[in-house]
């Protein structure tokens, strides 16, 4: 075998390795959701790995121009031979050049013109088959990132990308502005995978402590019950239940604080072995030898334990439109970087028509491959952008909305007066239906009766749709801002964002460490989403502090949601780094659905929204009436009272309070209220 034929073989199987990582072939032996779908198709898709891809490039490499020009290669090695073997054996040296002394002869002469004609950019076949994989294998790995396919434009070899710009005179872009970003807590999920030796595990959740509202709290990790663990022989299945929750102060210390999860694995590896000790099938499935595409090797359960504890751990990204991308930038690669224009100049224009046979054979590959995988992120696009069912219902009802006739059955629900003590501190001592009847503001939550009892009580309030004043959704965001986006399309006046503020800070009680990608990708899907939830005549504001906001603010501007003005006040919390410039003020950001501008004052213009902020802080003034700060708070009343705009805004929460939490509070409390009033 010849160097270039070595090369080429090493070429297609690095190529071949690529596609398999790109398919996820090392998910074959998983039994559920998307990878059940695509284990239908893994026969065609192998097929077309080892069988047609190869296959297609050797009838293109043996057909037109690339043919010929190999044939050059070959005419000139076989007369080499025929000198060396008619003449003399060093005829020709180790450099390959012919002796002078036989330049004028006929034999000679045919060399010299084979000679010219392989110099002139004739190739041989492997050598064009070499590039041909190589400039595939190039471009699909430069685009995919641990799972994922990052859309970074390229540009050339000094300036390595390139950004989609129209002309805009301002541009806002980040790496994954095309794509769906996917949080990877809203995905718990059963994980099952097959043996070869057909034994089924199954990998179920038994309880996930996940973390609340975003906030951080302790990391949590997977941590498999191996004693729980359940072979079942006459169904050939292993049942491996897992918990999802922080540590144990005895596990932290077993653990240590660095790649926890990963010992948590090692150590119970031996402990699965060592409880299926004795089932020959069982210890089969778990010890096989599992080999990734890049050649790695673990057993079964093993890399399972691994794969099944990123896939909750890692979050994702969904391409919006993947087969454009890809196409875009294939054709991109090969004018700029496959297609050598000074190759082409030297090689003249009897060669330029196996350099174009080339691209066009990359091209054709490329675009086989692009589709397959298109397929499969469209499919992942379809389940995400699909409107979710809603599991459950629930209804909070105030007392004095429901009809007597249910305060017995009320009166004898445990739950129900567990809730309210916990909730009000009430004397529950006192369990009567008189009792409910003189507490008109309890409020009730079905979820804590059966059907029959919910589905009277619901029956028996006429208009429920036209009193209920309030909608709490338990969902991912983005999909709950979906699913009710029918009802409520241009119906909501106010629409409040609270974004993680990405401070890097430990002490920081919420998530708070996205990449700026990433967090850009997330806020602009459900700012989008929120935004078709407005009237005409309503607001968006959105809090922000000053380590995103010059990025959310680029950003509404590139969704072209009209400016209202910025609210800025200083938290009187000062975040340093280690000494510096601290980062002291927070933002409201205002929007509008219109062009509406937003006012701050009494008067009550017609046609024009506005905030009753005398009004809201009349009442708030009342509720902290025997409060110490009533002097502080009534300077921010009258500051605010006095003012037509956002001018003295700042001013009146300086004025406010010192205690950095009670003014948290207070101010959210400002909001709260200026909601109530809206409009």
């Amino acid at each position: 075998m010849t160097n270039s034929s070595v090369t080429t073989t090493q070429n297609l199987t690095k190529f071949q390795g690529l596609l398999r990582e790109l398919f996820q072939f090392d998910c074959a032996d998983l039994d559920f959701g998307i990878y059940r779908i695509m284990n239908h198709k893994r026969d065609v898709v192998e097929r077309f790995i080892n069988e047609q891809l190869p296959a297609t490039i050797s009838v293109e490499l043996d057909s037109g121009p690339l043919a010929q020009q190999a044939q050059a290669d070959a005419k000139l090695a076989e007369i080499a031979r025929q000198i060396r073997a008619d003449l003399r054996e060093d005829a020709i040296d180790n450099s390959g050049n012919l002796n002078s002394d036989y330049h004028d002869s006929t034999i000679g002469k045919r060399f010299l013109e084979a000679q010219r004609k392989v110099a002139d950019g004739s190739r041989s076949r492997d050598t064009v088959e070499a590039a041909i994989y190589n400039h595939l294998y190039t471009f699909f790995s430069r685009y995919y990132e641990d799972g994922d396919f990052i859309s970074k434009r390229r540009y050339s070899r000094s300036q390595r990308y390139a950004i989609p710009y129209n002309g805009e005179e301002v541009y806002l872009h980040w790496a994954n502005n095309d794509q769906y970003y996917v949080k990877s807590d809203e995905y718990f999920r059963n994980y099952d995978w097959k043996a070869p030796n057909g034994v089924m595990v199954h990998f179920r959740l038994r309880n996930a402590d996940v973390e609340q509202n975003n906030l951080k709290g302790d990391r949590r990790f997977f941590i498999p019950l191996v004693a729980e663990t359940k072979w079942d022989a006459a169904g050939d299945v292993i049942t491996i239940p897992f918990e999802y929750r922080p540590l144990s102060s005895q596990e932290a210390n077993i653990y240590g604080t660095r790649n926890q999860q990963n010992k948590i694995i090692a150590k119970a590896i031996p402990k699965f072995y060592e409880l299926m000790k004795g089932n020959v099938r069982a210890m089969a499935a778990l010890e096989g030898e599992h080999r990734s595409n890049d050649n790695d090797s673990a057993s079964h359960l093993e890399h399972h334990l691994r794969q099944y504890v990123r896939r909750n751990n890692s979050d994702f990204f969904i391409h919006k439109d993947l087969s454009g991308f890809l196409d875009r930038e294939l054709d991109f690669y090969l004018k700029n970087e496959a297609l050598n224009l000074e190759h082409i100049v030297t090689a003249g224009q009897e060669m330029t028509e196996g350099w174009f046979q080339q691209l066009r054979l990359t091209k054709v590959i490329g675009k086989q491959i692009i589709d397959f995988l298109a397929q499969i992120e469209n499919f992942q696009k379809m389940l995400w952008e699909k409107r979710k069912f809603v599991t459950e219902t629930q209804y909070c009802i105030t007392m004095s909305t429901i009809p007597s006739a249910f305060y017995q059955d009320i009166s004898t629900n445990d739950a129900q007066w567990e809730e309210w003590q916990e909730l009000y501190g009430l004397d529950t001592s006192d369990r009567s239906p008189s009792f409910l009847q003189d507490n008109p503001t309890l409020v009730l939550d079905t979820q804590h009766f059966d059907v029959d009892f919910t589905d009277c009580l619901l029956a028996s309030i006429g208009n429920l749709d036209g009193i209920t004043d309030g909608l709490l959704v338990h969902s991912e965001n983005w999909q709950a801002l979906n699913v009710a986006q029918m009802r409520y399309r241009g119906r909501v006046k106010c629409v409040h964002i609270d974004p993680p503020y990405n401070p890097q800070s430990e002490s920081f009680v919420y998530k708070n460490s996205y990449p700026d990608s990433s967090w850009l990708t997330m806020i602009r899907d459900r700012i989008a989403a929120g935004h078709t939830w407005m009237g005409i005549d309503g607001f968006l504001l959105c809090h922000i502090d000053e380590i995103e906001y010059e990025k959310l603010f680029l950003l509404l501007e590139a969704l072209q949601i009209p400016d209202v003005g910025t609210i800025v006040w200083d938290k009187r919390n000062p975040m340093t780094g280690g000494g510096g410039i601290a980062t002291q003020h927070e933002y409201i950001i205002c929007r509008s659905k219109s062009t509406i501008p937003l006012y701050l004052t009494e008067d009550n213009r017609p046609g024009q929204s506005h905030l009753n902020w005398v009004k809201t802080l009349s009442r708030y003034l009342n509720r902290v009436q025997n409060k110490t700060k009533r002097r502080e708070l009534n300077k921010s009343w009258g500051a605010l009272a006095n003012s037509n705009g956002f001018r003295r805004l700042e001013a009146s929460f300086l004025a406010k309070t010192t205690d950095n939490r009670q003014m948290d509070s207070d101010f959210h409390f400002y909001l709260l209220s200026i909601w109530r009033n809206f409009g």
